[in-house]
């Protein structure tokens, strides 16, 4: 699974409200959420009525796949305001076990079970396997 994230912060010229701003924006969300499928918000300067800073995400199983969406997508908003800043990170994840004798219990540590009024001896916890001790901190 490879998962992109793009970053841009745009100046919208001749936005003198708020609302201009926010007219210009929603037109730069909507069209890139329905031309590439990506996910997109806006995700700084919200009160700033000439600079955004949109958030663009997109998922799929192949890295030139993702880079090559996020690079239209940075075109196609320079088309309604003016690109500052951009910054681009894509992460590969490997694959997720489906096999569940690999997945870890969670069981093995529930402390839910125990009764209200039955106190555990403190050492009694750091005994237990599994459990992260002070000596491991060092």
């Amino acid at each position: 699974m490879v998962v992109g994230i793009l970053r841009l912060t745009l100046y919208i010229h001749g936005a003198c409200s708020l609302k201009d701003k926010r007219q210009v924006l929603r037109k730069v969300v909507d069209r890139l959420r329905s031309r590439f499928n990506v996910s997109v918000a806006e995700v700084g300067d919200n009160d700033v009525w000439q600079r955004a800073v949109v958030g663009i995400c997109a998922v799929s199983n192949d890295h030139s796949f993702v880079n090559e969406v996020l690079d239209k997508c940075a075109r196609d908003a320079g088309n309604f305001a003016e690109i500052v800043n951009r910054a681009m990170e894509i992460e590969t994840y490997s694959e997720m076990s489906s096999d569940w004798s690999q997945k870890p219990d969670i069981d093995a540590h529930d402390l839910s079970r125990a009764e209200a009024g039955e106190q555990r001896p403190a050492t009694a916890d750091a005994e237990e396997e599994g459990w992260l001790k002070e000596e491991d901190l060092k």
